[in-house]
């Protein structure tokens, strides 16, 4: 088993790097899904047939409840459209207007022109971009607080599937990494992305998560298609106990945690020893939720940011988070890393 991961260093320590690699290695797998056939390379681009609406109950603004329209569009790529700003301009889902990943709750804050033209916790909605084909799309919002659902993201992806698709003849294309690199980041936090190969054209995930509470170390292999998304789109956020007792006492001096609308429902709360409702995606005997939010609906929304084209290949992830998903993703464009696939 080779000592470093593959490829050249982008950024962190080479030691820790090793490190960490090592660690991901010798962890268990808990569920291999990587056998399966990949999503089919598309030749034409396409969006939805029909327009859809999605509600309900704000991220943090849990009280209100938030309408999210989905729309067909002829222009290429997934915008964003505040509709209770009017005079705004649609925001790009792309690495270039990317504000913050967020300080007490962690998350994607998207915003194009001036400070208010923004919309939080994002990765829900645009990781969908990576799982459902659907390649142009509008989506019109009624604030910049999208919904927290109580079952991950299915709520859009049954809204997605309802209302179908049309294809444009506008082609489809595909990305990969000219080599592979990796990237570490304080803690043992490690992502490697390596190209696509030719023969078999796929996004591949190895996703690890390791937590000192309730959630523990958990390890996916899986080729990312329709039902693999479908699997990992279920799956809720994660916070721990503590941070619950946090955000319903000191945390309400704070106007982004005083109205939080986490509930029991639609996150997984870990404590030390055991989970404080009902943890999902159980495989063989072992809540999975954790990871498979991870990978599907937390890594590959930073896989969604990369510009009008879906990428292809492995990208391996230990104990990493949306900040450093999204450094890694400007890693890739500043390094100019990315290079097309022909097909």
């Amino acid at each position: 088993m080779p000592t470093n991961p593959p490829g050249t260093l982008l950024t962190g320590s080479q030691p820790e790097a090793a490190r960490a690699w090592e660690t991901l290695q010798a962890l268990p797998v808990d569920e291999d899904r990587s056998g399966e056939a990949p999503a089919p390379i598309r030749t034409k681009r396409t969006t939805i047939a029909k327009s859809v609406t999605v509600r309900g109950p704000g991220t943090f603004l849990g009280k209100e409840i938030r309408t999210i329209e989905l729309h067909p569009t002829e222009r290429e790529g997934w915008w964003f459209d505040r509709t209770d700003i009017p005079e705004s301009l649609r925001v790009e889902v792309g690495i270039h207007n990317v504000w913050t990943t967020g300080q007490i709750v962690s998350n994607i804050v998207l915003r194009s022109g001036p400070p208010n033209n923004y919309i939080r916790l994002v990765e829900h909605i645009i990781a969908l971009r990576m799982g459902m084909e659907i390649d142009d799309l509008v989506i019109k919002i009624d604030s910049g607080d999208p919904p927290l659902f109580d079952v991950g993201s299915m709520p859009l992806l049954e809204a997605l599937e309802s209302a179908g698709s049309v294809e444009s003849s506008y082609p489809v294309k595909y990305v990969t990494v000219k080599e592979p690199v990796h990237m570490t980041a304080p803690d043992g936090k490690l992502l490697v992305f390596e190209p696509a190969d030719p023969a078999r054209p796929a996004l591949d995930l190895d996703c690890a998560v390791d937590f000192p509470n309730a959630i523990g170390t958990q390890r996916i292999l899986t080729t990312i298609n329709r039902e693999t998304f479908r699997h990992g789109a279920h799956a809720r956020t994660n916070t721990t106990a503590q941070k619950k007792l946090y955000c319903q006492t000191l945390g309400k001096m704070f106007a982004d945690i005083r109205n939080l609308g986490y509930t029991r429902n639609n996150v997984l709360i870990a404590g030390k020893h055991k989970y404080h409702n009902e943890a999902g995606l159980v495989h063989n005997g072992k809540s999975l939720e954790a990871v498979w939010h991870r990978a599907i609906l937390d890594l590959l929304a930073a896989v969604a940011l990369i510009e009008r084209g879906h990428f292809l290949g492995k990208i391996s992830s230990f104990k990493a988070g949306h900040g450093m998903d999204v450094e890694a993703i400007n890693l890739l464009y500043r390094n100019d890393l990315l290079t097309p696939m022909e097909f």
